[in-house]
Order: structure tokens, then sequence, then C-alpha cells
């Protein structure tokens, strides 16, 4: 998702942590076909509105959106579906 080593949501590129966006079962996939990007820590973990904190569901959807689109416009929607399992477009309020 991302060519340089910074925080997708803030740009800052010191004290960051590398987040898969399809994690769990799916994390080993996710290292595979590139599907993580680099959060600085409160984005990532460190504070309520970091994507893993209690108020970061949102956030997480839309890494999650804006990653299947991106792996779409790569290798097609079919080949999501067979990798990942569940269409995270489907339903843009999920």
């Amino acid at each position: 998702m991302q060519d340089k080593r910074e925080c997708y949501i803030s740009g800052f590129s010191t004290n960051l942590a590398r987040h898969h966006i399809y994690g769990g079962g799916r994390r080993q996939l996710s290292d595979i076909w590139g599907c993580w990007v680099w959060l600085r820590a409160d984005w990532h973990n460190m504070a309520d509105y970091g994507v893993h904190g209690k108020d970061g569901h949102e956030l997480d959807m839309r890494l999650k959106r804006e990653c299947q689109k991106r792996f779409e416009d790569l290798y097609g929607h079919d080949t999501f579906m067979a990798v990942f399992k569940k269409n995270y477009l489907e339903d843009e309020s999920c």
C-alpha cells in the first residue's frame, strides 16, 4: 500500500509500527500480498482513536476498504475474494 516509510495517516516518519490490514488468521496473507501500512504508534495502538483502540473501528474499516480497492486495481476482485474471503466494499458503512 505504500512506497515510503511514513505514517499512512499523518505522514510522520518516526515512531512507526507496521499494521497488517487484514489481521488474525489473515495476517500472513497480508504480508504475502502487501496489505499493510506504516502507522505512527498513536494511530496504531497507543491511543483510543488508533486502529486497535476502542474508537478505531471506523479507521480499521477505512483501511480495509482502501486496501481492497488498491488490491483489486492490481489483481482483480475475484483474486481478492479468493484470498481474503470477505468483500469490504459491499457495504461502505461496515
